[in-house]
């Protein structure tokens, strides 16, 4: 039973789904000239409250290293936590898509980096010996189901700008984040200093959609290009905007997101109240990590659940919910486990 093992094995939500079947007829202009790629943008722009440049791929790890190959040299550093998805989850694809840029790790107890660790990390600046301090990428939320708040953004932004650092948000749960602490989608990112986003779709009820988004226009650069031939450019583009452009209308993905830091939060309460059971990080958007007996993951994975021991950090289980998850799917993993 693959329930809580990720948000990537969920469906997509219905007007998604719709948006597509709409898409579908008729016949447009391709490679994002069609009317929903143009009109994603104007939308997006006015989410975040500035004009941005949007760039629709259909997975995370493009976003990421695309972004990154942009705000690094091949000579450069990448600065991120340990546990970072371009660390960890993407097969080199960053440091392939910069030609062979090198991510820096640092590391904390809560999956988030700060702005003391960074400035003591930021060296080698104008040696030609060293790779040279490039860019920053943070998680939001983190792969530990935490959320930075907004000082801290701004904190390690402020850092990094004034090392000459650009700074990049890997925003695969962002909406997750921006309901967590009631954020503006512009106070989460360049308000508080961040220059390119990597804007998450697929996990909060999407298909397959995510987005590259440039804050600052004269960081796109050869943007254009490498999103081309990195084979992103899609020629029926039409279907990853309509996507987004339905994710993004009516409130859908703040309702997705909301729904899913709900259960979560029922999930980790539900789970605290076994005494042998404990919370590995703070439960502030859709990933509950605890520490689980043997005993108790036998018995999950028995009963049909699949737990890994091997997320993230090796030393916790993960359980994540997502936009369709409900109640009675805690119910039914608190009552299994009861039943030990």
């Amino acid at each position: 039973m693959t329930i809580f093992s990720s948000d990537n094995v969920t469906g997509a939500c219905p007007e998604v789904i719709d948006a597509v079947v709409a898409a579908n007829d008729g016949i447009v202009e391709s490679y994002g000239n069609d009317k929903w790629s143009l009109n994603l943008q104007k939308k997006l722009s006015e989410i975040f409250e500035t004009d941005v440049v949007v760039f629709p791929v259909v997975s995370g790890t493009a976003a990421n290293a695309l972004a990154l190959s942009v705000l690094s040299p091949v000579f450069g550093k990448i600065y991120c936590h340990e546990l970072s998805h371009i660390n960890t989850d993407e097969c080199g694809a960053p440091e392939f898509f910069s030609g062979g840029a090198k991510l820096v790790t640092m590391t904390s107890e809560d999956g988030k980096i700060n702005s003391q660790d960074l400035n003591q990390n930021i060296r080698g600046t104008g040696n030609v010996h060293l790779t040279q301090p490039a860019a920053v990428s943070i998680t939001q939320a983190c792969e530990t189901g935490t959320v930075y708040q907004l000082e801290e953004i701004r904190s390690i932004a402020e850092t990094a700008h004034e090392h000459g650092l650009k700074v990049h948000m890997d925003g695969a749960r962002f909406a997750n984040a921006i309901v967590s602490i009631g954020a503006s989608p512009a106070e989460m990112t360049w308000k508080s200093g961040i220059d390119v986003l990597s804007f998450g779709g697929t996990k909060n009820g999407c298909l397959t959609a995510e987005a590259v988004i440039f804050f600052k226009p004269e960081l796109v650069g050869n943007f254009p290009y490498l999103h081309k031939r990195s084979g992103q450019l899609l020629s029926k583009m039409r279907f990853v905007s309509a996507q987004l452009e339905a994710y993004i209308s009516n409130d859908v993905w703040l309702k997705n997101a909301a729904n899913a830091n709900a259960m979560a939060k029922l999930l980790s309460e539900g789970l605290k109240n076994f005494p042998e059971i404990k919370l590995a990080y703070r439960t502030q958007s859709n990933e509950v990590f605890v520490h689980l007996p043997s005993s108790i993951i036998d018995h999950l994975n028995a009963k049909g659940y699949s737990i890994s021991e091997d997320e993230l950090d090796g030393k916790s289980v993960r359980f994540v919910t997502a936009w369709n998850t409900v109640s009675g799917d805690i119910d039914k993993l608190i009552s299994t486990i009861n039943s030990k």
